[in-house]
């Protein structure tokens, strides 16, 4: 099956991406919306987004887990973010080339909320704020080297670009991957300064650490692997990868650019009880606009002061990006924030995984709080590569089609997730859970 559901009801969504292929490589801005990335015929093309929901060029009204990929943690347009943001505009500007007071205000929370996070630099974007920490973990340490997990993604920059789904064919034996470019273009050598490891696999990153410890500055992960749909780490695994780092001198970077302030106020090293040096944020941050921020220990952090290591940018800490945090952050500080936003995410996820065992598909749902994914597979999936031969991508694009036509949105690939918002209800998940049923059967049935 190569057509989207019912894509008569997206007619317009089918012209406006014409109209966009004339004027834009592959009609869109960014490859996860992109028809290589499992939108076929054509993406929806958006209207607008109210709370859970959003609406499409031709009048259809879906049930919203996509949520921009994550930054939505509070729905669309939440009003309070919203009015932060106009108010700043109006009242005071967007771009200064300098400090405003509201910067401070912002870091001291993200400080209160993080016990890893000592001080903190504000971003653009997470793909600049993971460059920042490897530049820092590299001059703190005098180390060149960076470890990073076959299956993440952690930016397109060219230092990290690799190995993030590559052909098994090309990325060598299960125990030592090799580096794989994302694809052409990338400056030969990068890859000298990078160790590919299978994650979920502490003994490997023990041999690895011994063998190259002296070299390596860094190791850089996600606390749960969200780029290769969701996989939660093995009980015991961030604790090992924790220690064997701090013996060998070498610091850990936990890349919460999905988990963070989405699993918690600690995000996701809150969550599991896991201190790493450096630490990456974006996406719940902001409320769905863009801001990123990095930090960590004061004494790695320290390198910035003086400008001994640069972090620079136009538009670093712009007013409206500023607003928007603070906003954001408020509202998630609010008691009973995450205990309401779990509740909801748990009666999705165990009520996914119940209809799809009682359909007797194979099918597990895997997650934490309002994070989760859907893997079709006989059995769990605990890294990238058994994702790659066990998970049944064809199951899942029929049961994303499905879904998308009974009016529930989540990203066609299975390597993505759902994520909850606050916005979502309990009304909302049930009628999920009703088109799953829906769904489920027609998978059953082989439509």
């Amino acid at each position: 099956m190569n057509y989207m559901p019912a894509h008569s009801r997206t007619a317009r969504s089918g012209v406006l991406f014409d109209a966009a292929r004339r004027v834009i490589p592959g009609g869109v801005n960014s490859t996860a919306r992109a028809t290589w990335s499992g939108w076929t015929p054509y993406p929806l093309f958006v209207e607008r987004g109210t709370g859970s929901r959003i609406e499409d060029a031709d009048g259809n009204v879906y049930i919203d887990y996509l949520l921009g990929l994550g930054p939505m943690i509070l729905g669309h347009r939440p009003p309070e973010v919203t009015q932060a943001v106009v108010d700043f505009i109006e009242n005071r500007g967007t771009v200064f080339a300098l400090p405003t007071a509201d910067e401070a205000v912002l870091a001291e929370k993200i400080v209160a909320a993080l016990p890893s996070v000592e001080q903190v630099r504000l971003c653009n974007t997470g793909t600049e704020a993971v460059l920042y920490a490897t530049r820092l973990a590299r001059a703190f340490t005098g180390r060149h080297k960076i470890v990073r997990f076959e299956g993440m993604y952690h930016g397109f920059s060219d230092a990290v670009y690799w190995s993030k789904h590559p052909s098994l064919e090309k990325a060598g034996p299960d125990s030592r991957p090799q580096p794989v470019a994302q694809g052409p273009g990338m400056p030969k050598g990068v890859e000298a300064n990078l160790i590919i490891l299978p994650w979920n696999d502490a003994d490997a990153l023990r041999d690895v650490v011994w063998t190259h410890g002296h070299e390596i500055a860094a190791v850089l992960t996600e606390p749960l692997m969200c780029n290769t749909g969701c996989i939660l780490p093995e009980p015991g695994y961030l604790e090992a990868m924790r220690a064997i780092t701090a013996e060998a001198g070498i610091l850990l970077i936990f890349d919460e650019v999905i988990t963070g302030f989405r699993l918690g106020l600690a995000g996701a090293q809150g969550r599991l009880g896991i201190k790493p040096d450096l630490s990456v944020f974006a996406k719940g941050l902001g409320g769905g606009f863009p801001v990123a921020a990095m930090g960590g220990r004061r004494d790695v952090m320290s390198l910035v002061d003086q400008g001994r290591v640069s972090m620079a940018g136009t538009y670093t800490a712009n007013g409206i990006a500023i607003a928007a945090a603070n906003a954001t952050l408020d509202m998630l500080a609010r008691p009973g924030f995450y205990e309401n936003l779990d509740a909801v995410s748990d009666r999705l996820r165990l009520g996914l995984e119940d209809v799809l065992q009682d359909a007797g598909l194979p099918a597990h749902v895997v997650g934490l709080g309002p994070l989760m994914q859907v893997w079709f597979s006989e059995k769990p999936i605990r890294n990238y590569r058994e994702a790659e031969r066990h998970a049944d991508q064809a199951l899942f694009d029929r049961w994303w089609r499905g879904m998308l036509s009974r009016g529930v949105l989540f990203h066609p690939g299975a390597y993505e997730n759902l994520f909850v918002s606050a916005a979502h209800s309990a009304e909302d998940v049930d009628a999920t859970l009703d088109a799953a049923r829906d769904t489920a059967q027609e998978l059953l049935r082989g439509a």
